[in-house]
């Protein structure tokens, strides 16, 4: 199983499915992309198909065959980009989660999208302090501005470290290629069993643009909705998503 992050984390978000998976004799495999975690903070190549070629590079190299792809959010997005550049020949499954695909950014053809402002105002936030900006984000990103949400400080305090081990440049440049990048070509290329899990409640990548739509284009693909759930459902739902996971793999 391969693991793609979401902005700006890295491989760490993904402890709780790895440690789960890898103790029932499955091989995890997750890395830091490009400008994030531990990786390298390069100024160029932040964009989704540098993105999905670090990957074949990392699948090739490790020689994966017949692997799971499981990526999150902008993961998703790279996990699709992937398959749609490099085909699935190396790929048996495909889980995508809270993901972005087909196109967050509202245009005339995606009128369900986000307005640009959305993105400008991430942009503008993170320039302006990087740090409490990810704070903040830790409260809708998990749903802690819910009623009855039990969101420890401790999980809100691992996101933002995760993501002020990013690079600057890394992250600003990764919001345009989560919002303006198009996945819908990739999505009709997903001719392998693709299983999408989204809570209804994801303030990030809201559920209607993003699984409603990608179920309907990927041909092999199943929508699992997670009813309340948020953005970070992986931490906040584990337990679910670590089941689904692993009845899906048995599948």
């Amino acid at each position: 199983m391969v693991f793609s992050h979401g902005w700006p984390l890295s491989a760490d978000a993904w402890d709780d499915q790895m440690l789960f998976l890898g103790e029932r004799g499955y091989r995890v495999i997750a890395h830091d992309r490009r400008g994030h975690g531990r990786s390298g903070q390069p100024w160029n190549g932040n964009d989704m198909d540098t993105y999905a070629d670090d990957l074949a590079a990392l699948v090739e190299a490790l020689d994966l065959k017949s692997a799971v792809h499981v990526g999150h959010s902008t993961g998703g997005g790279e996990v699709a980009r992937y398959i749609g550049r490099h085909g699935t020949k190396r790929v048996a499954k495909a889980v995508l989660i809270g993901a972005i695909p087909p196109l967050m950014l509202r245009t005339a053809a995606n009128p369900g999208g986000l307005p640009i402002d959305v993105f400008d105002g991430i942009r503008a936030s993170v320039l302006a302090d990087r740090s409490q900006f990810f704070k903040d984000l830790t409260v809708p990103f998990y749903g802690a501005n819910r009623p009855g949400a039990k969101v420890s400080q401790g999980l809100r305090d691992s996101f933002w470290l995760q993501e002020m081990q990013a690079g600057f440049k890394n992250v600003f440049d990764c919001i345009k290629a989560f919002s303006e990048t198009d996945h819908t070509e990739d999505l009709r290329k997903l001719n392998v069993p693709t299983l999408l899990i989204h809570g209804d409640d994801d303030q990030i990548v809201p559920i209607g643009a993003s699984a409603h739509a990608a179920v309907k284009i990927a041909p092999k693909a199943q929508l699992k909705v997670y009813p309340g759930a948020p953005h970070g459902l992986g931490s906040t739902h584990k337990d679910q998503v670590n089941t689904d996971l692993l009845a899906f793999l048995k599948s």
